[in-house]
């Protein structure tokens, strides 16, 4: 019912990837698409959507998209205005360049501070563009820079992935938060032998390989045919789920060792 979301024509960024005197001109496209399924808002008596306006808060009236301007606000309705143009004259180099810094083990980053991944694709730089992708895939290795997107500077790494270069987006080390910094993870329990020994059994039942492919969004699946359901005229009847028992853990794990044992 719902179509797939084509991989964008048009790049988001064009610049160059810089190694010392190197010069590899670029070009990024998304890589990640959001397939989720979008409701809109409607009017519940005719049915028709609804829109959002920009009313300012002093008259209450709408102001059009040319009076609308960029602002900060330093202290409670208190904004300094900018003007586009003094937020074009602030972007770093890296709104044009990728500027690598070092090279590091693509496997040694964190998986927690990664953020989004981009399509990097060669501006008539078909040999440079090679030998980078090459040497990546032989060694391992992950290029850092930073790279400015929109109204954010990113570090980055380019790495190699399915015989093309990749520019993933790294998260700052101030935007990821401490589990440490949770009182109620201080305060774990040790968990008991015997309850240890059954989890262990349990994940050792049930390990095997990460496989992508398994995974569907059964919430999108279902709401597709809803909507078919609905455009049919058919009558949904909705049934409340049952509820679960809550069982005491050392009870749930027996359970859970012995369903497993039975398969």
């Amino acid at each position: 019912m719902i179509e797939k979301t084509p991989s964008s024509k048009r790049p988001i960024w064009t610049g160059r990837l810089t190694i010392g005197l190197v010069n590899l001109p670029l070009k990024l496209f998304p890589m990640i698409h959001n397939k989720a399924i979008s409701f809109r808002f409607l009017h519940k008596i005719d049915g028709h959507p609804l829109k959002y306006q920009k009313v300012c808060t002093k008259d209450d009236k709408v102001v059009p998209w040319d009076e609308v301007a960029k602002g900060y606000e330093v202290s409670k309705n208190m904004y300094v205005m900018l003007e586009p143009k003094e937020l074009e004259a602030i972007k770093p180099e890296s709104n044009k360049k990728i500027r690598i810094a070092k090279f590091v083990d693509y496997l040694s980053v964190d998986p927690i501070y990664y953020n989004k991944s981009y399509i990097l694709m060669p501006d008539n730089s078909k040999e440079a563009y090679s030998l980078l992708l090459t040497s990546l895939q032989k060694k391992g290795k992950a290029a850092v820079g930073k790279i400015t997107l929109r109204t954010k500077e990113y570090p980055v790494l380019v790495h190699a992935y399915k015989g093309a270069l990749v520019l993933t987006t790294i998260r700052y080390s101030y935007d990821v938060a401490n589990p440490q910094e949770f009182k109620e993870l201080k305060t774990l329990e040790k968990p008991e032998k015997t309850q240890l020994e059954i989890a262990n059994k349990i994940i050792q039942d049930l390990s095997d390989e990460f496989e992508i492919n398994e995974f569907e969004d059964q919430y999108k699946k279902k709401a597709e045919q809803l909507i078919q359901q609905k455009l049919k005229g058919q009558t949904i009847k909705v049934e409340e789920p049952q509820k679960e028992e809550a069982k005491e853990l050392m009870v749930a794990l027996r359970e859970t060792l012995k369903q497993l044992q039975n398969k």
